[in-house]
């Protein structure tokens, strides 16, 4: 019996601290990197991590609002500001380099985010005193994005692509993503978490970096930049049978692969702080307390 109470007691307890501390609110600063056409690695395009370039790695910074609705799901709001970019010129892949192309891409990222909780520790380090918690878990939601591409001239000055459809084909500067990934965090003094989440971008357009299909001019300095003389320059290392032409890169020819949409990848460190709350039953039982009205009482009547 005495165990029974015991353990009762405990559950009880455990629900109490946790409706303390329901809601957190704080920023984030990390990387971020793309998977597109511009840039990449040796080969042909490969799928997910494979086809990033380290130097092709910016930064995101960002803000969010998170509220647990039970001890396994939570739900997140997210404000980011992303810089994503490339240049052909930092791959080894030669009809890439051939075509010198480069770009970047201020984006601004409004997100709603659910999080299961798949392992957790209530009290880090077995003290006692529940002031430490560990929280593991994997996220998926629903976003949108503005994307503003930009390309720079042979001067190096850098011009807004989307009026200009390099393509001739319309884009919109607003466009839908799926954030998933996974992520924890670590409760410091009840208030504080620190954490870190790996996230992964699918989206719905492949002109993130203003590259998807075809060229529609000749050289132009923008949206074709290529020369007989940069095309020399690549093909001092390549084969007789693998050599480069001028003909590869004229309007018609091949620009992008249409075939595969952009995406991007986000690594952060988050901070917040741990609003304190009153959970439902501390809320019932002791609301007069806050100034508030407890619960009606019935009154009763002596019957004689």
């Amino acid at each position: 019996m005495l165990r029974k109470l015991l353990f009762v007691i405990i559950i009880f307890s455990n629900s109490l601290s946790y409706g303390q501390y329901l809601t957190d609110y704080g920023f984030s600063v990390g990387a971020s990197n793309y998977l597109g056409d511009i840039g990449g690695g040796e080969g042909t395009r490969r799928d997910f991590v494979m086809d990033m370039k380290l130097n092709a790695t910016r930064w995101n910074l960002g803000g969010f609002y998170r509220y647990r609705i039970s001890p396994k799901f939570g739900v997140k709001g997210t404000l980011n500001y992303i810089r994503l970019s490339a240049d052909d010129a930092n791959t080894t892949n030669p009809p890439r380099r051939a075509r010198n192309l480069n770009f970047k891409n201020d984006m601004f990222e409004i997100a709603a985010i659910g999080e299961l909780y798949v392992y957790k520790v209530n009290d880090v380090g077995g003290t006692g005193r529940y002031t430490s918690d560990f929280n593991l878990y994997l996220f998926a939601g629903a976003g949108l994005f503005y994307s503003n591409p930009k390309g720079q001239t042979d001067n190096g000055e850098w011009v807004a692509l989307q009026p200009l459809q390099t393509e001739g084909a319309e884009y919109g500067k607003f466009n839908f993503t799926i954030p998933t990934g996974v992520g924890f965090y670590y409760t410091i003094n009840r208030k504080y978490r620190l954490g870190m989440e790996i996230g992964w971008r699918t989206t719905f357009t492949d002109y993130i970096d203003d590259v998807s299909d075809r060229y529609v001019n000749n050289y132009d300095g923008i949206s074709n930049k290529t020369n007989q003389a940069h095309i020399n320059n690549v093909n001092q290392d390549l084969p007789d049978e693998e050599k480069l032409k001028l003909t590869n890169f004229i309007a018609g020819s091949k620009r992008g692969d249409p075939t595969h949409n952009d995406s991007y990848l986000t690594a952060t460190v988050n901070f917040s702080w741990a609003i304190r709350s009153r959970s439902k039953y501390y809320r019932s039982r002791h609301g007069w307390v806050l100034g508030k009205k407890g619960p009606k009482r019935r009154k009763s009547r002596a019957k004689f």
